[in-house]
């Protein structure tokens, strides 16, 4: 979502930028500030990496006075606790206190694909940003088959917001694992995307910028191969490098 606005040369278009509150059975779970659209999928996408759901679960849109929450239909498969959920559109990770808190237990991941590295290299080229061509201001997550085609592209002002879109697209689709998917975001490689992509089963993970030392770190315990820097159809490879051929 993209709206005009005038400047002291002109106007621009701009991304918007609105806070949305995510309710399971009427309790509040958390607040992120998102781009609105796609809500359903950011919701169970979220609660999804947040290791509190499983599958899809029936959401419905806040009412016209409440416009920016969604309600999501329980049980969890967990209690969260007194765990802070805000989460601004920079960071996901945000106000989670300690690091053991924002740790979501998942299994190592499996063998996975064996994929060209050149096609890994290029997945940028091919993820799709429309609104980021008009207002360069939002982040892309994109969801590409072994064979490097395009399954499903989600943008948002948090980097976190897209990949959580694009895991609640499979989610509900039933998706999940995504035992030989490739997720490809516009950024860098953060823990907390590194944490969402392998609980979503995820084997490959690229990203245009550069990785932590943490996202590095957990890539290699979870059995992920992690590329950085995919620019001009090269790439750097932090972990995994067995799944790509030469």
């Amino acid at each position: 979502m993209h709206k005009r606005v005038s400047h002291d040369r002109g106007a621009d278009e701009v991304a918007v930028e609105e806070p949305l509150e995510i309710r399971v059975d009427g309790r509040p779970i958390a607040v992120t500030m998102r781009t609105p659209g796609n809500d359903d999928e950011l919701a169970l996408g979220f609660l999804h990496g947040e290791g509190l759901i499983d599958g899809p679960s029936p959401t419905t849109l806040g009412t016209e006075l409440e416009a920016n929450t969604i309600e999501v239909a329980g049980p969890l498969l967990h209690d969260p606790g007194e765990r802070n959920f805000y989460a601004t559109s920079s960071c996901g990770v945000c106000g989670k206190g300690a690091i053991e808190e924002i740790i979501v237990d998942c299994p190592r991941l499996g063998p996975g694909p064996s994929v060209e590295r050149a096609l890994v290299a290029d997945l940028p080229e091919r993820l799709s940003q429309p609104v980021f061509e008009l207002t360069g201001g939002l982040h892309a997550t994109g969801l590409f088959s072994s064979k490097g085609e395009a399954i499903c592209a989600r943008e948002d002002i948090g980097r976190h917001n897209a990949m959580d879109k694009v895991i609640g697209r499979a989610v509900l689709g039933r998706q999940i694992p995504l035992v030989d998917g490739i997720l490809c975001v516009s950024g860098r490689l953060s823990f907390e995307l590194v944490q969402k992509a392998a609980v979503a089963g995820c084997p490959i993970l690229v990203g245009v910028g550069a990785p932590s030392s943490l996202a590095i770190e957990l890539a290699g315990e979870q059995g992920m191969t992690l590329c950085g820097f995919a620019r001009r159809g090269r790439i750097n490879v932090y972990a995994g490098s067995q799944r790509l051929s030469d």
